[in-house]
């Protein structure tokens, strides 16, 4: 049975009753879920579900602003992607949304189409975002499953190194390195170097702390 697909969630945050209810009929109607919040502290209580998603927070709150919670969800490394609007946007608002990760920041009366589209690149940013950490997680999993000596030598071979300088850092044989290198491109099912890096990379491998020292 195919597995299926979570169905992608707008969560709106706004104070007024009936902005709430219009973008809710709004999201629906292109079959979109819709959860609505009356403030931050309302949503707080919430627990985020596991589908792609995004948020759509006016800037003033009660409470907690809208600009302080996507603060907070940045320190508690909740990186739903963010759509602010306001009734009283100005530049400088807007520049420090931005800066701060925001997909767009839109000023009310906006165009339905508008937010249509900044919602659109939303979801799919946080698609993509999901994607490449359960990718991200395989390479993990498959990580575990390599030796401490054979974590060593990936660590030095995605530095860089030639298998002969490995050898001499390690104290081992040239051919027993050669064997290493196989059972690691092996176990973590990279095609080559290069993608072996691009994993190296992916789980925070700090490869050049593994290049020798210069004497």
């Amino acid at each position: 049975m195919a597995q299926q697909v979570a169905k992608p969630i707008v969560f709106v945050v706004d104070d007024d009753a009936s902005m709430r209810q219009a973008l809710a009929r709004l999201f629906r109607s292109v079959d979109l879920d819709a959860e609505v919040f009356g403030s931050t502290a309302d949503m707080l209580r919430h627990q985020f579900p596991d589908a792609p998603s995004c948020l759509v927070l006016d800037v003033r709150l009660p409470g907690l602003s809208g600009l302080d919670f996507q603060a907070e969800l940045t320190k508690a490394g909740i990186r739903i992607p963010v759509i602010f609007m306001t009734g009283h946007g100005d530049i400088p608002m807007s520049v420090k949304a931005m800066k701060a990760g925001a997909i767009d920041f839109l000023t009310k009366p906006f165009r339905e189409q508008d937010m249509l589209d900044a919602v659109g690149l939303a979801i799919e940013k946080d698609r993509a975002r999901r994607s490449n950490e359960g990718s991200t997680s395989d390479v993990r999993v498959r990580f575990e499953t390599l030796t401490p000596r054979e974590r060593e030598i990936m660590a030095l071979v995605t530095a860089g190194l030639m298998n002969k300088q490995v050898a001499a850092q390690v104290g081992l044989s040239l051919i027993t390195v050669k064997i290493h290198r196989g059972h690691i491109m092996k176990k973590m099912q990279a095609r080559s170097l290069a993608e072996l890096v691009r994993m190296a990379d992916a789980l925070g491998i700090r490869r050049e702390q593994s290049r020798p020292k210069e004497t």
